[in-house]
């Protein structure tokens, strides 16, 4: 595995940005890819590394796409004969390589992890953090001073419910989820600052008495109403807790819940729809090969027709003799 496509893939999840991390695993002759070959295929189409030859592009590019939406890992097989590669857990697809190989590429996605953003410091903010950094989140603490020490299980530590970074965190509010332990220090900031983040999580630790307080002056501030029902509190499940930890424990476990709810209705959405629509494509009259018109770079026009190529050379052996090639096609095509 080459290094610098490593460093790609650590980069990308660092920012939080969606990725398929895709190895070839097996190969049979002549195909020029060999196991261990890999790329990095990003949400915006980008193709980094090397999965064999370009041939195989379109077809890995479509599959990461659809690994990407639905979210789960696939094993893809590229072969001249997809019908003997049909077995559980295989997506067979042709492969027109002249080289007459197959590969068998596994497509992993990378979704971004969730991030926890605690307003505090409090002693149960502090174990929240601690407990949503073990979980393998993202942790943000919020201290009025900024203090490194206030969380020690963060991956940052913000100064104050307004710092400049927080703006920064509404790209990722889909997969955001904030508690506020401010424990009556600039309570109403705190949550007038996660309230503008959108989270899919949001939790007050607070009596209900005192949540009402801090309701009342916000909704004079002008927060609409919509907003604030959709705070948490108390925040966490009734497990009877009283310890710190204890607390922490039940605000992670009612995030969970509702994260993991929000999943199975994804999930259950992406059964119902379609993937997302494929873009329109084109055949390679020399090879074959699917070719996406939209981001074809090989073409050529022949008696007012346009003609879309996987790779230079089909072009140029297209061009030397086209007649030849619309024959074989239309004698395909017929049979």
């Amino acid at each position: 595995m080459r290094a610098e496509l490593l460093q790609l893939a650590a980069d990308l999840a660092r920012r939080g940005e969606p990725f398929v991390l895709a190895v070839v695993v097996r190969r049979e002759p002549y195909s020029s890819a060999h196991p261990g070959d890999m790329a990095v295929i990003t949400a915006d189409g980008g193709y980094h590394g090397w999965l064999g030859g370009n041939c195989t592009q379109p077809t890995v590019k479509r599959e990461a796409r659809r690994a990407l939406f639905d979210g789960q890992p696939r094993l893809v097989s590229l072969s001249p004969s997809p019908g003997r590669e049909d077995r559980p857990g295989v997506t067979a697809l042709p492969m027109t390589c002249h080289s007459g190989g197959s590969v068998d590429i596994y497509l992993e996605p990378v979704l971004p992890v969730p991030r926890l953003l605690v307003f505090g410091p409090s002693p149960a903010a502090r174990a929240l953090a601690g407990l949503g950094h073990a979980m393998g989140w993202l942790v943000d603490g919020v201290d009025p001073a900024g203090d490194p020490a206030a969380f020690p299980g963060a991956d940052r530590v913000l100064a104050g419910p307004s710092a400049p970074e927080l703006r920064a965190l509404a790209v990722r509010a889909e997969d955001l989820h904030v508690v506020v332990a401010t424990m009556g220090e600039c309570d109403e900031d705190a949550v007038a600052s996660a309230l503008a983040l959108s989270p899919a999580y949001l939790g007050v630790v607070a009596s209900r008495k005192r949540f009402a307080g801090i309701r009342e002056t916000l909704a004079a501030r002008g927060v609409p109403a919509d907003q604030l029902d959709r705070v948490r509190n108390p925040a966490g499940l009734d497990l009877g807790a009283r310890l710190p930890e204890e607390v922490a424990l039940s605000i992670l476990a009612e995030i969970v819940q509702v994260r993991r709810a929000r999943l199975a209705e994804l999930a259950t959405e992406a059964a119902d729809v379609a993937a997302p629509p494929p873009e329109p494509e084109a055949r390679d009259p020399v090879c074959g090969m699917t070719v996406v018109i939209a981001t074809a770079r090989h073409l050529a026009e022949h008696a007012g027709r346009p003609y879309y190529f996987c790779n230079p050379r089909c072009r140029e052996r297209f061009l030397a003799a086209p007649e030849r090639y619309l024959s074989d096609a239309a004698a395909g095509a017929a049979r």
